[in-house]
């Protein structure tokens, strides 16, 4: 019997164009959706007849309720190699396998610069005002050299993006809980004695943590109050980790110039969504991961657990 693989949220239709599914094509069925399944009842009527489920990041949660509603499920294969939103206790119970990907941490890098950039220089607002023949020049640039960028977190991707800043030429402090001055020299950085003199001293504040109970929320309304009122923050880690309500205040009032952001909340984010129309806002749909060769990597690496799955040895199991 032939079985049904559903890739899940190929906005792209990029799956099948950057991955050769052909070793497959013999056994397995694959149909793609480029439209998201935001409501738990239409994502298990379409899953229903699924064998195999390829799902984007954490996209789209597996808590137990939807996996007891997928008979058929028997592998579920997630991008990247650690994924919160998936029940792997029901996954367990339920007999379904669940097997990760490689995942680059350069394209998050790169996406953190170019909100920092775009930010920087007012490339957005400049660009449009070009393009719609509006005034020429209308924003003065926030240099980048000899100021201070300031890192929420020093791991893989942060210490990355610390060693841009210094090319840069910037001076860069680093604060997480578990920072240690062994880590900090090894880069290159300045530990920051705490988050509040990280934030209350930085030019640009870049946040590079995992989610956790020690990091949600972390920046909240009295965080946000100590950065300059010239300062620009950026998120491409994760959207709980800084207090949403409040950072939509700060843009609204105008107590920093700006933020760069690509993860949200809700995501995608709905039409009516708040962070659509804040002001010194420059906003990504959650970009960080979307590559060419990421994307490479997942889908082709997809194909390879499916593989292995099939002739009974799986391989780079979740969690």
């Amino acid at each position: 019997m032939r079985l049904r693989c559903a890739v899940l949220d190929d906005f792209q239709r990029a799956a099948t164009e950057l991955a050769d599914w052909s070793p497959l094509a013999d056994r397995v069925d694959v149909v793609s959706y480029a439209d998201h399944f935001a409501d738990e009842d239409a994502l298990a009527a379409d899953l229903a007849d699924a064998d195999i489920v390829v799902t984007l990041r954490e996209r789209v949660p597996f808590p137990a309720s939807l996996i007891a509603r997928l008979p058929r499920l028997k592998l579920l294969i997630a991008s990247g190699m650690r994924n919160s939103v998936i029940d792997y206790a029901a996954a367990e119970a339920h007999g379904v396998t669940v097997c990760g990907t490689a995942s680059s941490s350069t394209p998050p890098v790169e996406l953190t610069w170019a909100l920092l950039l775009g930010l920087a220089r007012g490339i957005v607002e400049e660009s449009n005002a070009l393009r719609q023949k509006g005034p020429w020049q209308s924003t003065v640039g926030a240099d980048l050299h000899g100021r201070r960028l300031g890192l929420l977190g020093l791991g893989k991707i942060g210490g990355r993006v610390a060693q841009v800043g210094l090319a840069f030429g910037m001076h860069v402090s680093a604060w997480s809980q578990n920072l240690t001055q062994e880590r900090a020299d090894e880069v290159g950085v300045h530990l920051a004695a705490s988050r509040e003199e990280l934030l209350a001293e930085s030019d640009f504040v870049s946040v590079h943590l995992a989610l956790g109970d020690r990091t949600r929320g972390l920046l909240g309304p009295a965080e946000l109050a100590l950065l300059k009122p010239t300062a620009y923050l950026v998120n491409t880690s994760r959207a709980a980790i800084v207090d949403q309500d409040a950072l939509l205040a700060a843009l609204h009032e105008g107590r920093i110039a700006g933020a760069g952001v690509d993860v949200f909340d809700t995501e995608p984010l709905p039409a009516d969504h708040p962070m659509r129309t804040a002001p010194r806002l420059l906003a990504t749909p959650h970009l960080g991961y979307v590559s060419r060769a990421n994307y490479a990597t997942y889908y082709g690496q997809a194909v390879e657990n499916i593989q292995a799955y099939l002739a009974g040895a799986p391989v780079r199991r979740l969690p």
